[in-house]
């Protein structure tokens, strides 16, 4: 095995679990042995100790007469060979005993590491999976999934938590290609008008028909810079925001009052200090898109609420009409607009997109619920700065 492949092998988690097993798997088979050996060892002595010590020591009787036998004793030889050969059987015991305790060891350590692999490798078996997944996967089979099946544990929570993870960028993918396709139309439609205007009304270049295709090309002009500026500014809240400071809210609702052209809807307020962090620009259009929405989708003589209350919520109500309960959840997505019985239908339908990435920049929750009678209430969400 070469250099490159030895480290890549012992690399894997794999090999470190396996040696972690068997290094384990040999400390406390060793601490084991050792204890019980130690053990025996001490017993032996002792034992030892006790059978010669019932012999009366040589030379204390005198010479001729016999040393008693001890009564619970077989006939021995006499003390000195009787010592001898106890020591060396304790001696002999120990050392097979420590001999056989490492082949036991040495036997071990193979099988350690034969059962730390194929274990390691049944506890990583649902990573490969996942990674075999993962490797596969491609924008075009982001609907796939891991599904790993088992025991509820860390590796099926990560399994989950990467299936999650999936579906959301599945839906990310998607409105990404929605949002591309709608943007191309919504570009198309102005730049058709435009080359059709041209094209019709400058192949009889009389003065009275310029004035018409002036006005033709000004008007989807316009259309295109808007659809064009409402673009960037989501794509810079969808970015968030370069810089937060202190941003006073309330002041920002009554500024936003002031600039909006209301076209005879009246619109009143109720509103209390309260102080976010953002960026006011971005809070400003949020609430610009807030007031222009609730302007435009409305009725000849309607009426536009905003209140902001001390805890950061705002809410912006209007007169108007009937709004389909399961079509709410549609405002916030780009390109899609309502039928408007005043104001003009023009819009990019891109309004409550900016409003709720906006939103979403700040850490704020945008939600939206029809009013009884017709109209919309929107309610955005903001954390209060503290303090």
């Amino acid at each position: 095995m070469s250099g490159r492949a030895a480290r890549k092998l012992f690399g894997t988690v794999r090999m470190r679990l396996t040696l972690l097993y068997t290094g384990l798997f040999l400390t406390t088979s060793t601490i084991l042995l050792t204890v019980v050996n130690l053990l025996l060892s001490n017993a032996l002595e002792s034992r030892v100790r006790s059978v010669t010590e019932k012999f009366p020591p040589v030379g204390r009787f005198p010479q001729g007469v016999p040393a008693p036998r001890a009564p619970d004793l077989p006939d021995l030889p006499p003390q000195p060979e009787v010592v001898d050969v106890m020591n060396t059987l304790s001696g002999a015991v120990l050392r097979y005993q420590w001999t056989v305790s490492a082949i036991v060891i040495a036997l071990l350590t193979v099988v350690s590491v034969a059962a730390g692999w194929w274990l390691a490798g049944r506890v990583l078996s649902p990573l490969r999976h996942i990674t075999a997944t993962a490797r596969r996967l491609s924008l075009s089979n982001l609907h796939e999934r891991i599904g790993l099946a088992g025991p509820r544990d860390e590796l099926t929570d990560l399994a989950e938590t990467f299936d999650a993870m999936l579906e959301r960028l599945e839906r990310s993918v998607d409105s990404q290609r929605r949002f591309i396709a709608n943007a191309a139309h919504e570009l198309r439609t102005p730049l058709s008008v435009q080359r059709a205007a041209i094209q019709i009304g400058l192949d009889d270049p009389l003065p009275d028909r310029l004035v018409p295709v002036r006005e033709k090309l000004l008007t989807a002009n316009r259309r295109t810079e808007r659809l064009i500026d409402s673009l960037l500014l989501l794509a810079q809240a969808e970015h968030g925001p370069d810089g937060m400071e202190p941003v006073a809210l309330d002041a920002l609702v009554r500024q936003a009052i002031e600039e909006t052209t209301a076209d005879g809807i009246a619109i009143t307020s109720q509103t209390r200090p309260v102080v976010v962090v953002g960026d006011p620009i971005l809070l400003g259009r949020l609430l610009t898109n807030l007031l222009q929405n609730a302007v435009r989708h409305n009725r000849p003589g309607g009426t536009v609420h905003v209140g902001l209350t001390v805890t950061g919520v705002l809410t912006v109500r209007n007169t108007g009409s009937e709004v389909p309960a399961e079509r709410v959840d549609e405002l916030f997505q780009p390109f899609r607009r309502l039928h408007s019985r005043t104001g003009s239908a023009d819009g990019a339908g891109l309004g409550l997109s900016i409003v709720a990435s906006i939103a979403h920049a700040h850490h704020a929750t945008v939600t939206a619920r029809p009013n009884p009678g017709g109209g919309l209430e929107l309610t955005v969400i903001f954390p209060v700065l503290s303090g």
